[in-house]
């Protein structure tokens, strides 16, 4: 059995050997003086330890070189044994635990403990979920257990396909979108939130291609039938290898075919990465939807959120707008009612929290992540984060002087937690040594905290996708919150939390201290591909179309787009 104990981030070292020294017997006073000044000493280090700003690397224990073939998760899960018993015991009972309607009530609460026990965690939300969005989930997960795998309707559907469209599917009344997310998790999870407000538009059951190994991340949202798509599907060792070229590909089967064509090809390939053509952004065409409505099986291969230009078709607006009276919520509703954290990672995200986090008066979070390929960033990077926590007030000022200062009293020896997450451990170490055992010019105790520092992106690594799952929703969890441009892992966190984030430019935009952060708008992710397509002409119109009243650009990336609050 795996033992999982809290060991600190960092260390301190002498940085030189010491002399070898040798203590007379016949002076037992200077014994007794030396051993007692130690033990002094290990006591004031010990206090440092326990109350001092640094991290216990609770994920260190989870480390195990995993990226070897020889180590089996599932083993790892199975060893810690962290079930719902584990937790049913240790928190109180949530009072919304269905967060205003938005869960399904009558699931197996101690299968998947975070569902209802991330209240706890949180703030009340503000934002309550639309009576028409509560009513509209509970028919979607009726139509997926009449429709979803393994049922009677799922397998007369997929004889359909095996019959190349011979078939009348209609009987079943079930049309499915299968989703092969790819690159990152925050592309991927991203994704798949868009994938399911389209099969929620468009009345389809929602399956996710199982190479996703989603399941050691996320519990099952669905009650009673699963949202994988089985391994057996007849098709499904071709997904790894489509992409725009691919026969299956919406626009080449659209060639061959009129509208009132039939049969109706069974089976259409929707290639929506951020390199689709012109041809592929037809999709966000009332037309080609149209054309889409009777075809069962649509397979979507996407890494963008591509939700933002689905209210640009005009069926989908109003339906949209009735879903999410405030659009600057999609993702936020999307993401509560889908992404619920596995029991083993809810352990994790819990224990750390815990330990760490949740004593702190405020928590603050700083997401860092690096996109660009210029050389030693290092520097620059920490003077804009520097900055933008300053000018910000998110953090306070060390106190440089010698001399007593001035504090206001409501914050005298209030501590504020602050939560890094990098790939590196050089942001963490440089800030925790700026804050250490220092004062600040506001009494506040600051104590800096990073759960793990991976060097490398491994996006096909189960336990390092364990690590960033776990990080995101840590994240969600901090009062305010400071994200880095472009980052899809923090458009997911801030989405989670509720929150509005400080967005990091990218440095090499940074060119004066007023430009090293913008307050986001919203708290909804941005849309970095947009198709800027003219349906009416079939052409490519550069950025240059005119944006919907309740989109506008990303603050981050310009030719982005995204959702704004409605009362902006």
């Amino acid at each position: 059995m795996m033992m999982f104990g809290r060991k600190p981030i960092y260390h301190i070292k002498s940085g030189y050997a010491p002399k070898k020294h040798t203590i007379s017997r016949r002076n037992p006073t200077k014994v007794m003086a030396i051993f007692v000044f130690c033990l002094m000493g290990f006591f004031v280090l010990l206090s440092k330890f326990k109350d001092g700003p640094f991290s216990y690397d609770l994920f260190t224990t989870l480390d195990f070189e995993p990226w070897k073939n020889d180590v089996d998760l599932d083993d790892i899960i199975k060893q810690n044994m962290i079930t719902g018993d584990y937790f049913t015991n240790q928190v109180e009972i949530a009072e919304d635990k269905l967060l205003g309607g938005l869960l399904p009530a009558g699931l197996d609460e101690k299968s998947c403990m975070s569902r209802y026990q991330s209240v706890l965690y949180r703030k009340k939300q503000k934002q309550q979920p639309s009576s028409y969005l509560v009513s509209r989930l509970r028919e979607y997960e009726a139509l997926h257990k009449r429709c979803g795998p393994f049922t009677e309707s799922y397998n007369r559907t997929l004889e359909y396909l095996n019959s190349d469209g011979q078939q009348n599917y209609n009987s079943t009344g079930c049309k499915y979108v299968i989703l092969t997310a790819i690159h990152g998790l925050g592309n991927r999870m991203l994704s798949l939130a868009s994938a399911f407000l389209y099969a929620l538009l468009t009345n389809r059951v929602l399956l996710v291609d199982p190479v996703t190994k989603f399941s050691y991340l996320f519990c099952e949202p669905f009650p009673e039938v699963s949202w994988f798509l089985p391994s057996n599907f007849p098709i499904i060792d071709k997904f790894k290898s489509f992409n725009w070229k691919s026969p299956e590909n919406l626009i080449k089967q659209k060639s061959h075919a009129t509208w009132t064509s039939s049969p109706l090809p069974p089976c259409l390939y929707l290639h929506l990465e951020h390199d689709y053509d012109n041809d592929e952004k037809q999709f966000f065409c009332g037309d080609d939807q149209k054309f889409l409505e009777n075809v069962p099986w649509l397979i979507i291969k996407s890494n963008i959120y591509f939700i933002p230009s689905l209210f640009t078709i005009p069926p989908f607006q109003e339906e949209i707008s009735n879903l999410f009276p405030d659009l600057g919520t999609v993702f936020h509703f999307l993401g509560r009612y889908l992404f619920h954290p596995t029991n083993f990672v809810w352990w994790v995200v819990t224990e750390y929290y815990n330990t760490n986090l949740a004593r702190a008066d405020e928590k603050i979070g700083i997401q860092i992540r690096l996109l660009n390929k210029y050389p030693n960033p290092f520097k620059r990077v920490l003077d804009q984060i520097l900055d933008c926590v300053g000018k910000e007030n998110l953090l306070p000022q060390i106190n440089e002087t010698k001399s007593s200062f001035v504090v206001q009293s409501e914050k005298l020896n209030r501590t504020k937690a602050v939560l890094i997450t990098s790939l590196n451990s050089k942001y963490f170490e440089a800030i925790k040594t700026m804050y250490w055992n220092r004062s600040t010019v506001t009494g506040e105790v600051i104590q800096i905290y990073q759960p793990s520092h991976e060097e490398y992106e491994r996006n096909r690594n189960e336990m390092q996708n364990i690590k960033a799952w776990a990080e995101m929703y840590l994240l969600s969890l901090t009062d305010k919150l400071v994200t880095s441009g472009w980052s899809t892992f923090g458009y997911v966190a801030q989405s989670l939390g509720g929150l509005k984030p400080w967005i990091l430019y990218l440095y090499e935009d940074y060119k004066a201290p007023g430009m090293s952060c913008q307050r986001a708008v919203s708290m909804e992710p941005c849309m970095h591909a947009p198709p800027y397509f003219d349906c009416t002409r079939k052409q490519y119109t550069g950025n240059t179309v005119k944006l919907n009243p309740h989109i506008q650009h990303c603050e981050d990336k310009l030719w982005g787009i995204k959702f704004i609050d409605r009362d902006l």
